[in-house]
């Protein structure tokens, strides 16, 4: 018998298989669940910037309640006698001790933060100046640790940025509030790790986290890059 027209149909039919095959096993990898080397989805976790750690006679500069119309800041978030106020990232205590003077005795001004030398510095700072109404936390980077249902006013000036996880932050604040606190944030635009957010950003962070915006305002210094924020916690 004569194998040769045989073995040549074969070697043919082998040399059309083999590019069918291949383009079977690469429709079959395409298909979602079968994927061998895919990559796992990108992080959604923003940049942050990292905690300030320097001399915190940095913030104490001339001039620097009227560039911030820290006065009017005040105003807006209704710090006044007998309220609680929350300097959340309170830093060297510039806020702490000028709402601290706001409320009065009759008041009290928990001042805020994770670093334990700005703690310490601001409790020597309260007792120099007879401030018995400031109150320190050492806090956790993502929970203020505030006392529940006891806060009218929160502050977060030029801290928003450093928080790595503001949504979680936020929640865990919710239950120190009071009906209506309020609660400020001053930041400027940024990317995140250069000092500053866009505040769109928290906007829809806070959200996230169950709050509205009540007020947008740009006074806070004269550069544009800087602006002051609002929010309430929406009714559960």
């Amino acid at each position: 018998m004569n194998w040769k027209p045989l073995v040549g149909a074969l070697r043919r039919t082998l040399r059309w298989i083999g590019p069918i095959s291949l383009l079977f096993t690469g429709l079959v990898g395409a298909v979602p669940g079968h994927a061998q080397n895919s990559s796992p989805p990108p992080s959604t976790q923003r940049k942050t910037s990292n905690p300030y750690t320097g001399d915190l006679s940095i913030f104490e500069t001339p001039g620097r309640d009227e560039r911030l119309q820290i006065n009017r800041i005040m105003d807006m978030l209704g710090v006044e006698p007998g309220k609680n106020v929350a300097d959340i990232g309170a830093g060297s205590g510039w806020f702490s001790v000028r709402a601290a003077r706001r409320v009065t005795p009759s008041g009290t001004v928990y001042a805020v933060d994770i670093n334990p030398e700005a703690i310490r510095y601001i409790d020597q700072r309260s007792k120099k100046e007879q401030l018995q109404n400031i109150k320190t936390i050492l806090s956790k980077p993502d929970d203020p640790q505030l006392p529940v249902e006891s806060i009218d006013a929160v502050l977060m000036l030029k801290t928003y940025h450093e928080v790595a996880h503001p949504v979680v932050l936020l929640k865990n604040l919710r239950s120190s509030l009071r009906p209506g606190a309020k609660i400020g944030i001053i930041d400027r635009n940024g990317n995140g790790e250069n000092h500053g957010v866009n505040k769109d950003v928290i906007v829809r962070e806070a959200a996230q986290a169950g709050y509205e915006l009540r007020d947008t305002q740009d006074f806070v210094k004269a550069d544009g890059m800087d602006y002051f924020l609002i929010f309430t916690a929406k009714p559960e």
